[in-house]
């Protein structure tokens, strides 16, 4: 590893998104998914899944009052330990001293304060810090003396504690406290959740390591390491970096953990055999090069790998994740950027299995696959990770909220007949129209904290290089030999490749390091006049004596293509999807009619690009020729199967939208992939 290479994200202090279709999306955050999901977190969303969240913490918070002032004595909880999913029986009324909802739904407002604090950073609001100060206020009341802080614990009894790593998230809600912690203080400069953080980190790094009489186990769904790294960079302090590194060793060690958790699930004479695959515990990750298991929490270790490799110069850890990374894109990511091919343990399948009417494709997923990417780029500049990653944020992790912020998808497939939604149990995890809220809500959280703090993705630096990765409208500085460099960049994408950067960077030497998208085959260059060039990797390397200020235009054709699968892929062969720039696709009957599975793409393209809006938001639509297949009278009358007659066809005009934008104007059948005729 080339430590040379080595970058970092801007801090989103010096970065202010002015980009059209990215401030878009974070004021819809800022304006209606942040409030939406205040709202939701306490219960207050009529007919929406209730949470419970702020409720759970409210009800530790009063357990530590009461024993407080019993004189610090142990209070025995007043209910029994409770089962995983354990709801109340009146959900509108629910006793206040009891936990409800999932294991993990403390992570619920983790994520919702993480995105508080990005988006604080892009726009000062006194009244939603207010709100979030209080909320903070909350959920530190109900931290232990000790340190610890999970309300299912503390409402349930703190004698089964890390008891059931593998399925109880002790650690992953521990972890997106975490992470929640770091980015409200670095937006606000307010140390009270980041000390809450601290102590818990605390308490974990007594309770796990190597150690004599430590506990040798790790998260059963993965997080903390990656969060444990970002305390450590924020904090200074050793001891959480080794103990991500910890937890990333330890990892998939004989004899597994689990096993000491869950003896009686261990079958006689299949001892040796590997387990725990859906959990990436399987094998030390060092020998993993399959990309396995529930398919949020690999990226989420993946990405935890990538940020221990990067900090320690781990060669061989880093070769591991260029090998997961390799399984994932080459054999088991969907065109839009979504992984987890199957809904059974919302899992990554065998390789080249992508089904698209029953895809899982978690939003989650393509989150962390952003995650990933964004941590492979901090070790090594290549465009294959930040192609893929801008793959996902448009398509993959956008079509999971609505174009008005107010509902959102889990699942995001590439079919859709709601017939089959709504009659196959095969199918129930696939909604035809997105949701208010879920009762696992992990993904519209995730989904708000990922686009406040989309600039930190769109660029990194190192000492005195700018790689940007994303063309996103912005202004931002970076500091070269004591020097501050000016940035603004202007930019039509995704739906037109016409981008400015102007810059100041006189008397530095400053190296503007910028991405060649995958999708483009050619590009044209105006301005830097008497630069060094260099292609390196997918990247244009920029280099020469600045003037006081210069202008810069980049211009990447976007043409629509037709994209095949591999031919392993049996679900796509003879089908095409429809891309053009790095925005994928559908066709919806909205637009085309019922049966889309009678519509065939004719592949003399003839293209057509056309603006348009969904909802009332601009896009680009696409329009192509093709066909519908007719069946004669007569066959149809012939009964369910007849002899094969080569269907007739008729001519249509093809309206294909932005995939993204599926599923906004109401319950209608959709489709990715079309057959070619």
């Amino acid at each position: 590893m080339d430590n040379k290479l080595f970058s970092r994200p801007l801090s989103l202090r010096d970065i202010r998104v002015t980009d059209d279709f990215w401030k878009n999306e974070m004021e819809l955050v800022r304006t209606e998914v942040i409030p939406y999901q205040w709202e939701a977190l306490n219960d207050r969303v009529e007919g929406a899944a209730p949470s419970y969240c702020m409720h759970n913490f409210r009800a530790a918070g009063k357990l530590n009052r009461e024993k407080k002032a019993q004189g610090s004595a142990y209070v025995e909880p007043k209910y029994t330990f409770r089962g995983f999913e354990a709801l109340p029986e009146d959900p509108a009324h629910p006793e206040e001293d009891k936990f409800y909802g999932f294991v993990f739904q403390d992570s619920d407002f983790s994520k919702w304060i993480e995105a508080v604090g990005y988006s604080l950073t892009q726009h000062p609001d006194p009244e939603l810090e207010k709100i979030a100060d209080g909320a903070i206020d909350i959920v530190c009341a109900a931290q232990q003396e000790d340190g610890y802080l999970d309300t299912y614990y503390i409402i349930n009894g703190k004698d089964k504690i890390f008891s059931n790593l593998k399925d109880h998230h002790e650690l992953y809600c521990f972890g997106h406290l975490t992470e929640g912690a770091v980015a409200y203080y670095q937006a606000t400069g307010k140390e009270k959740l980041l000390k809450a953080a601290e102590r818990f980190a605390d308490y974990v790094a007594d309770y796990f390591g190597t150690e004599p009489g430590k506990c040798k186990g790790y998260p059963g769904h993965e997080i903390a390491e990656m969060a444990l790294v970002r305390l450590y960079e924020v904090t200074g302090n050793q001891k959480y970096l080794e103990l991500g590194r910890y937890f990333v060793d330890e990892r998939g060690t004989r004899p597994y953990y689990f096993d000491r958790e869950h003896p009686d699930e261990v079958k006689k004479g299949r001892e040796q055999e590997l387990r725990y695959a859906y959990y990436q515990s399987h094998l030390p990750v060092r020998q993993q090069d399959e990309a396995v298991g529930h398919a949020v929490r690999a990226v989420y270790l993946y990405s935890g790998m990538a940020d221990v490799a990067r900090l320690y110069n781990d060669e061989s850890l880093y070769h591991a994740c260029r090998k997961l990374w390799d399984s994932i894109v080459r054999e088991k990511m969907y065109i839009t950027g979504g992984i987890g091919g199957t809904h059974i343990g919302e899992s990554f399948s065998f390789p080249y299995d992508l089904p698209n009417d029953t895809a899982y494709a978690e939003t989650c997923a393509s989150i962390g696959l952003v995650f990933f990417a964004r941590r492979m780029l901090e070790i090594a500049p290549d465009a294959r990770y930040a192609n893929v990653m801008e793959r996902a944020l448009y398509n993959g992790v956008l079509s999971g909220m609505a174009l008005d912020g107010k509902s959102f998808f889990y699942v995001n497939p590439l079919e859709v007949l709601p017939e089959a939604c709504h009659k196959d149990e095969r199918k129930f995890h696939v909604k035809p129209v997105r949701q208010k809220w879920f009762g696992c809500a992990c993904c519209p959280p995730n989904l708000a904290r990922l686009v406040s703090s989309i600039g930190s993705y769109a660029f990194t630096e190192n000492e005195n290089t700018l790689f940007v990765h994303l063309y996103m409208g912005s202004k931002l500085e970076k500091q070269v030999n004591g020097r501050t460099v000016d940035v603004q960049i202007e930019s039509g994408f995704p739906w037109n490749g016409d981008v400015q950067i102007k810059l100041r960077a006189k008397d530095t030497d400053f190296v503007l390091a910028l991405r060649l998208p995958d999708w483009c085959g050619s590009y044209t260059l105006e301005g830097a006049d008497g630069a060094r060039t260099e292609e390196k990797d997918g990247y244009l390397y920029l280099r020469k004596e600045w003037a006081e200020e210069e202008t810069i235009c980049l211009h990447f054709p976007m043409e629509v293509r037709l994209m095949a699968a591999d031919a392993a892929v049996r679900e796509d062969a003879g089908k095409a999807a429809v891309t053009r720039g790095p925005i994928v696709y559908c066709l919806e009957e909205k637009d085309n009619g019922k049966d889309l599975h009678q519509l065939r793409i004719n592949p003399e393209l003839s293209a057509q690009e056309k603006p348009d809006t969904v909802c009332g938001v601009p896009v680009t639509a696409v329009e192509i020729n093709g066909w519908r297949q007719t069946e004669k009278k007569q066959e149809k009358a012939d009964g369910l199967y007849h002899p094969y007659v080569k269907p007739a066809k008729e001519a249509v005009r093809l309206h294909y939208v932005p995939y993204y934008t599926w599923a906004n104007r109401g319950e209608n059948e959709m489709q990715v992939w079309t057959s070619v005729d």
